[in-house]
């Protein structure tokens, strides 16, 4: 569990540095499996993120068993409470020299999950470098509130359409979270955050898990997932989801189909989502 001293950083700063959880045999396998599953991307057409790096752990046993990492969920109780669902997952592969990035933005805008006691555990599977492309935050700036975004429509911007912040930052208070593999950071959904392009020779690759306690509402009329992975839910807003058996099992696929079809409908009656593309 974080000490005092680590819960009251985040709760002023909102964010937490990259802290060492994963063993080194456990990145190996990570690394391994989310390059054999996701090095490649798997596109359906509606959405610019690739289906297979959204919320793989629906389709894959080796992510269902990382987003229920011990250290990892020790450290969210931490800073939620002992009920704890994951409502959603991106695997953050940035392929060396592509160019792709991700813009300034806070999570919460397109979620539509309040209270904003979302948290994102971000899982470096590889080292994760100013020159690669690491995470950047504005320390302090999720006590702002959240903060209008407009649409980016650059292709190589990595969020579902390029979300922007579209109010004006000081950049020179940026802090680059500089991970090792293995560490993981910790970040509020409104803390106001980017990552740039990986200039290095290699793959940069990243899992940012978010967890929320199990008394936060969607606030859409669409009836969305979440899996326990901690505690009890004893509120149910959200339907269980089921964990995959194996990897190209049929009823996971299913299962995973139907919470990203579900997901696209209620961002889609979010305003701010009504042209994602």
């Amino acid at each position: 569990m974080l000490l005092p001293k680590q819960i009251e950083k985040y709760a002023k700063n909102g964010y937490l540095p990259g802290i060492p959880i994963l063993s080194a045999p456990e990145v190996k396998h990570f690394n391994e499996s989310c390059h054999r599953c996701c090095g490649v991307e798997i596109k359906d057409g509606i959405r610019r993120q690739a289906s297979n790096r959204v919320k793989p752990f629906l389709l894959y046993p080796w992510a269902s068993k990382l987003i229920r990492h011990k250290g990892i969920l020790d450290a969210v109780e931490s800073l939620i409470g002992p009920n704890i669902f994951v409502f959603h997952t991106t695997v953050w592969f940035k392929n060396a020299g592509a160019g792709n990035y991700v813009p300034w933005h806070q999570d919460a805008t397109y979620f539509g999950l309040y209270p904003y006691e979302h948290v994102t555990a971000w899982v470096a599977l590889t080292d994760s470098t100013l020159e690669n492309g690491c995470v950047e935050v504005l320390p302090g700036s999720h006590n702002s509130g959240q903060k209008p975004h407009r649409d980016n429509r650059d292709e190589l911007a990595m969020l579902s359409r390029g979300q922007t912040l579209s109010i004006n930052l000081d950049e020179s208070s940026g802090v680059p979270l500089e991970l090792s593999a293995g560490d993981v950071s910790f970040h509020h959904t409104l803390l106001m955050h980017r990552s740039a392009p990986n200039k290095s020779r290699a793959p940069r690759i990243g899992i940012g898990i978010s967890y929320i306690p199990t008394h936060v509402k969607h606030l859409t009329k669409t009836r969305l997932s979440a899996t326990l992975v901690r505690g009890v839910d004893r509120f149910g807003y959200f339907d269980k989801e089921p964990s995959p058996k194996k990897e190209n099992d049929e009823a996971a696929i299913s299962a995973h189909a139907e919470s990203l079809a579900r997901f696209q409908e209620a961002s889609e009656s979010i305003p701010e989502m009504k042209e994602i593309h």
